[in-house]
């Protein structure tokens, strides 16, 4: 009788991977996982690899925020799992669901100075909601399953599983390694927690009903729940004014300002969400437990029963929508202005409006950099739920490119326009090779202002010490022709100064639509410090609420 066939830990894992459904990973390869990823292509998962650990980590993380489901990091031991912890910690901050999967050292050698040796596990934890290390192949496929699964439950996070090298070498017979990969099942779909009680729901509609001046504020959590569908309809039922987180315009395309401190001045009465834990840390006076989809289908049904609104003639609602028409009208009279040099709102219209008549399916606007994103934020306006990526919850900069990668990936078919600033660019600007290799349709649009908010603006009275003839801590070189970065690869490039030329070259880019950098050059004294919204755009009142 013949020898049973073996099969050792990486393929097990790959195919643990593929049982599991999850359609590609992200990663960079090396000692001792490129065996893993060899075998995951040859089991029908896509493997996208990068140069950098980070931007793959952020390319996952913002997979599993478009997707519902956990993107899968890649990385190599040691360095390359403290290179990933920047996606897997982007991932636990905005509670998008991440799977951070790392070879390690041999385990007989750890402890012993090994090459690349750190105790990952330990690593991992501030920013992992679980982590396991599988000692033996036979634990892998199991673990996998159990690490997905838990992304998705509860609250979205990341999780991790460490691999040693010799697990990954070590084998078992073929048909043991079908018998555990029998036991997954394709089950890491959302899992809200079912707790509502009609009483709640109840008093939350109560407060709704009775409130003097409502406000409905939507984060991307919604976003990400699918919930537009009733957020719409508790909107169009109520009448009750609304304000959108910058990436949660799941319900109509709306101009806003992005509500960075609303919490320092906003008391929360009616609080939904997943986690039981975020609702007890906030203290509303109601906190409905749940996924945002299912809670609000509940408060929709309590609300038809026994409908009420609050019509336009509404004092509180009246109010709002004058000083939202107010403020639209004054930023379209900025927007109208033709600035050459260009400032940031010229070519941010002319960007916004090549975007609108793309059509349906909306392209995914990816957008970072202080002045870039928040003049962004209020400009580029979103047609459809779910396409905007910048830099959330806690500010990342440098997720641009791997964010583009991820969403050209996970949404086929859509056109990726990634609106940047030169220093926001500069963090992962070695990825625009990898958009090439892939021919993904990611136009990346660089705001090149010769520095992080602007080129060498010190009055030269001010400049002294041994060090007075280095460039200042903001600058860049002036004119950077970044556009020739994808040119070296094979891609095409554009260099913009004016509103023709823009035009131009977003019309031929948005047509052919293949990787393409488009540098727009940016008068190096339009920008001001991050935060600064005094002086960032002088004139411009960018308070904006939209009201119903």
């Amino acid at each position: 009788m013949a020898d049973e066939t073996l099969i050792d830990g990486a393929a097990l894992a790959a195919l643990s991977l593929a049982r599991s459904g999850v359609p590609c990973m992200y990663g960079v390869v090396g000692i001792p996982v490129t065996s893993l990823a060899s075998r995951a292509v040859a089991a029908g998962v896509r493997f996208i690899a990068f140069h950098n650990e980070q931007s793959a980590g952020y390319a996952a993380s913002a997979h599993g925020y478009l997707t519902g489901r956990p993107g899968v990091l890649l990385t190599v031991s040691g360095p390359g799992c403290v290179h990933g912890l920047a996606g897997l910690s982007n991932a636990a901050v905005n509670a998008w669901p991440m799977l951070m999967i790392s070879g390690s050292c041999d385990q007989a050698d750890a402890g012993r100075g090994d090459f690349q040796e750190l105790d990952q596990v330990e690593a991992v934890k501030p920013f992992s909601k679980f982590s396991a290390k599988a000692t033996r192949a036979s634990e892998i496929s199991r673990m996998v399953s159990e690490c997905l699964a838990e992304a998705v439950s509860g609250r979205p996070c990341g999780c991790y599983l460490d691999i040693p090298s010799d697990v990954l070498r070590q084998t078992i017979p073929n048909s043991e390694a079908e018998k555990l990969l029998s036991e997954i099942t394709e089950d890491a779909g959302f899992q809200a927690e079912e707790a509502l009680e009609t009483l709640e729901i109840d008093k939350a509609v109560s407060i709704l009903r009775h409130a003097e001046r409502p406000l409905v504020v939507f984060g991307k959590g919604a976003a990400f729940a699918r919930a537009e569908g009733e957020l719409k309809a508790l909107i169009e039922r109520t009448g009750i004014p609304f304000l959108p987180t910058p990436m949660a315009r799941v319900y109509c395309p709306t101009r806003t300002s992005s509500p960075r401190r609303l919490h320092d001045r906003l008391r929360l009465f009616i609080l939904v969400d997943v986690s039981k834990e975020e609702i007890e840390l906030r203290k509303p006076c109601v906190g409905l437990v749940g996924d945002a989809k299912k809670v609000l289908n509940l408060v929709n049904r309590v609300i038809k029963d026994d409908p009420f609104c609050f019509g336009r003639s509404h004092p509180w609602v009246e109010a709002l929508s004058k000083k939202a028409k107010d403020n639209v009208g004054r930023m379209e009279a900025q927007l109208a202005k033709e600035v050459v040099p260009f400032n940031f709102l010229t070519p941010m219209r002319i960007i916004r409006d090549a975007i609108l008549d793309v059509g349906s399916p909306a392209p995914i606007v990816v957008s970072e950099g202080a002045n870039t994103m928040d003049v962004g934020r209020a400009v580029l306006v979103q047609m459809e739920p779910r396409t905007r990526l910048d830099a959330v919850t806690w500010g990342t900069m440098g997720v641009g490119l791997g964010y583009c990668i991820a969403a050209a990936v996970a949404s086929p078919g859509r056109l990726v326009v990634a609106v940047e600033g030169d220093s926001g660019f500069g963090f992962s600007a070695m990825e625009v090779e990898t958009l090439v290799r892939h021919q993904l349709p990611v136009i990346v649009i660089v705001f090149n202002n010769g520095g992080v908010y602007g080129g060498d603006r010190r009055n030269p009275d001010e400049i002294t010490g041994p060090y007075k003839d280095d460039p200042a801590p903001t600058s860049f070189v002036p004119g950077a022709a970044y556009h020739k970065l994808i040119e070296a690869f094979g891609g095409k490039c554009c260099i913009a100064g004016t509103p023709l030329e823009l035009k131009s070259a977003l019309s031929e880019s948005f047509t052919v639509r293949k990787p393409v950098v488009i540098n727009i050059m940016i008068d190096p004294y339009a920008g001001a410090e991050s935060g600064d919204c005094n002086t960032r755009i002088k004139g411009w009142n960018k308070s904006f609420i939209m009201g119903k």
